[in-house]
C-alpha cells in the first residue's frame, strides 16, 4: 500500500472580511471549507491536505495570508445548509465546497460568493453550471462527468474478476445527488455486458443491513458500490458485510478497497483537491469563476485487494492484475 503523508488540521485563527482582491492589497484573504465528509476521516484528511498543499505551492499559507474556516456535515447533509449559511456570514472570499451534495448546497446559499466545487457530478444537470467551458455564474471548479465511463469499465472489471457474473447488485445513496447520473451509466453498461443489476439504496448505516439482506433474498454474485461520503464513512463496516455475504466488491475510491472491498477503478480525487488551490488562487487574484472552465479528470487508477480475493477463494486473472496501478496484498 502507498503510504500517505497524514498532516494536522484545522488550525483557527482570527481573521479579517475581505474582497477577491485581498491578497493583492497584502491583507489575509477569508476561505471557506464546506464538507459534506467527517474530518476524522482519513480520506477527507488526505483529500484536504491535498488542497492545502496545492495552496502552500502557490504561496497561500494558513496563519500569514490566509485563513480557512472549516465547516463539515459529518454526513448529515441536511445541515449543509445551515452551514454554508454560517461561511456566508463570515463574509469568506471564496467557498471550497466537496463533493457534490455540499456544492449543491453552497450555490443555493449564495449566487454572489464564487464557489469552487470539487469532485461533483453532472453539474450541469443539476444546474450549478451553465456549461463545462464557460460556467456563466459563481460556480467552477472540477467534475467528473467526463469519466462517467469508467463507472461502466468498473462493472466490466469486476465481471473480469469474478467468473461467470450474471447480477449484481448495485448500491447508491439516494440523498446525493450525483448518484441517479452514476446508477443510469452503470444500468447501460450492464446491458452491453448482459449481466443484470439488482439497484439498492441506503442513506446511510441504519440501511445497510436491510441492503445486504435483500442481497441475500434474491441472490447476487457481486456488488458494485457508488461513490459517497456515508460509504467513505463507513467502509470498514461495508467491507464486513460484503465479505460475511461472500461478495465481490467494485467501488469507485481506492479507501474503500483499503477497508476490505475487493477492487476499485476510478479518478484520483487528490488530483481534483489538489487542482481547487489553482481555482482559489484565480479567484483571490481577481478573476471570475464564470470564465474558468471546469476541469475534469485525466488520470484514472485501478487498485486490487490480493487478502480480499484470497478470503473469498477468487484468484484474479493475470491480465487484470497486470493492469492494476496498486495491488494490496
Amino acid at each position: 500500500m502507498r503510504r500517505r503523508e497524514v498532516i494536522a488540521l484545522f488550525g483557527s485563527a482570527a481573521a479579517w472580511p475581505l474582497a477577491a482582491h485581498a491578497q493583492q492589497r497584502g491583507m489575509v484573504a477569508r476561505i471557506g471549507y464546506l464538507a459534506a465528509g467527517s474530518h476524522d476521516n482519513l480520506l477527507v484528511r488526505e483529500n484536504l491536505n491535498a488542497f492545502r498543499r496545492g495552496l502552500r505551492d502557490l504561496g497561500h499559507f494558513e496563519g500569514q495570508n490566509i485563513v480557512i474556516d472549516y465547516r463539515f456535515a459529518e454526513g448529515d447533509f441536511d445541515r449543509l445548509s445551515a452551514l454554508a449559511a454560517e461561511l456566508i456570514r463570515l463574509e469568506v472570499a471564496v467557498i471550497v465546497a466537496a463533493p457534490t451534495p455540499a456544492a449543491a448546497a453552497a450555490s443555493k446559499a449564495t449566487a454572489t460568493i464564487p464557489i469552487v466545487m470539487i469532485n461533483v457530478g453532472d453539474p450541469v444537470g443539476l444546474g450549478l453550471i451553465a456549461s463545462l467551458g464557460r460556467p456563466g455564474g459563481n460556480v467552477t471548479g472540477s467534475s467528473f462527468t467526463i469519466g462517467t465511463e469508467t463507472f461502466g469499465k468498473g462493472l466490466e472489471l469486476l465481471k473480469e474478476a469474478v467468473p461467470n457474473l450474471h447480477r449484481v447488485a448495485v448500491l447508491s445513496n439516494p440523498a446525493n445527488p450525483s448518484h441517479a447520473l452514476v446508477t443510469r451509466v452503470v444500468e447501460i453498461a450492464a446491458q452491453g455486458l448482459a449481466v443484470q443489476v439488482q439497484m439498492l439504496e441506503a442513506r446511510g448505516p441504519d440501511e445497510f443491513d436491510s441492503a445486504f439482506a435483500t442481497m441475500t433474498k434474491e441472490p447476487v454474485e457481486a456488488l458494485y458500490v457508488v461513490a459517497d461520503v456515508q460509504f467513505v464513512l463507513h467502509a470498514a463496516r461495508l467491507a464486513d458485510l460484503a465479505m460475511k455475504s461472500r461478495l465481490p466488491s467494485m467501488h469507485q475510491l481506492r479507501r474503500l478497497v483499503e477497508a476490505g472491498g475487493l477492487m476499485s477503478y476510478g479518478h484520483s480525487a487528490a488530483d481534483q483537491w489538489r487542482g481547487a488551490a489553482t481555482f482559489v488562487d484565480k479567484l483571490l487574484k481577481g478573476a471570475k469563476a464564470s470564465d474558468l472552465p471546469v476541469e475534469q479528470p485525466t488520470k484514472f487508477e485501478l487498485v486490487l485487494n490480493l487478502k480480499t480475493a484470497k478470503a473469498l477463494g477468487l484468484t484474479i486473472p493475470p491480465t487484470l492484475l497486470a493492469r492494476a496501478d496498486e495491488v494490496i496484498e
